[in-house]
């Protein structure tokens, strides 16, 4: 059985979402939000030290983001933590046509919506994010019927079957989390999408296809800087690359880091404190 490592963190003030987006920049399993704060889970095989999520603490206090944090850590073997996000999840209307219903929830749908049945476990992109949200009402912009899509740290593989709902021909949707790839996997089947949607374990340097039309990436800032190359060697010339993950403040180094590349900024939207971008390539 899997032991697991609980950091109980509580936070003043209660920027739950934002403190929980930061802190999926640490290779944690999953986490549970709380009324004043968030539990991240770490399966004990994980290298993530406590000191690694004091940092990211003390970068959102640094930023102004909260005031102060104070945290307690405890191990138990494997449980269903979701269990608790289960009480609390809700069908998200991330546009008037785009909606994630989890299971256990009913939804009546309005005519013309598309519906992504996402069940979390321990993985990020419910819908309950911006950074989500934000990425969703890009890919609803720019999805061209019949394309090819990379899903760049899939998570829930929510991205990926969003592509394909809205026309892509095919998505690969890769992440190098087991828990990902399971959860991707539950997910992909759950919107009978198994012939169009393959999630796979793998980081971008590892896979062979190229030529993608379509590449997304809700990552933090740290990965999106250091696979930039990367995405250029994978992308169409004639392709559109969208990225969330990114605070407002993190945007001009996207930019120094991208725009040389020969990326051509399109469009910037924002919600609360984050940030999402479509790139072209420059002709």
């Amino acid at each position: 059985m899997k032991t697991f490592r609980e950091i109980k963190i509580i936070i003043d003030p209660s920027k739950i979402e934002m403190v929980s987006g930061l802190l999926w920049q640490a290779d944690i399993s999953g986490i549970v939000e709380n009324d004043n704060g968030v539990s991240v889970f770490i399966e004990e095989a994980k290298s993530v030290s406590i000191e690694e999520i004091k940092n990211i603490l003390d970068r959102a206090v640094n930023e102004d983001i909260i005031n102060s944090y104070s945290l307690d850590e405890k191990s138990f073997e494997d449980k269903n933590w979701n269990e608790e996000y289960e009480k609390k999840v809700r069908v998200i209307e991330v546009t008037d046509k785009l909606v994630i219903k989890p299971s256990f929830k009913e939804y009546s749908p309005r005519p013309g919506q598309v519906i992504i049945e996402i069940d979390p476990k321990m993985s990020f992109g419910t819908g309950e994010h911006a950074t989500t949200r934000l990425i969703l009402k890009l890919l609803e912009k720019n999805v061209i019927p019949n394309s090819r899509v990379l899903d760049v740290g899939t998570g829930t593989g929510v991205l990926a079957i969003a592509s394909v709902l809205l026309g892509a021909s095919t998505a690969l949707a890769i992440d190098n989390d087991e828990w990902c790839k399971l959860n991707g996997d539950e997910n992909v089947a759950a919107n009978n999408l198994q012939d169009k949607v393959e999630v796979r374990l793998a980081e971008i340097g590892s896979i062979e296809e190229t030529e993608f039309d379509l590449i997304l990436a809700n990552i933090n800032r740290h990965i999106l800087l250091e696979i930039a190359d990367l995405i250029k060697e994978k992308i169409k010339k004639t392709g559109v690359l969208i990225l969330s993950g990114l605070l407002i403040s993190d945007v001009d180094d996207i930019l120094d880091c991208y725009l040389p590349k020969n990326f051509q900024l399109l469009e910037k939207m924002e919600e609360d404190e984050w940030c999402a971008l479509v790139f072209t390539i420059r002709s």
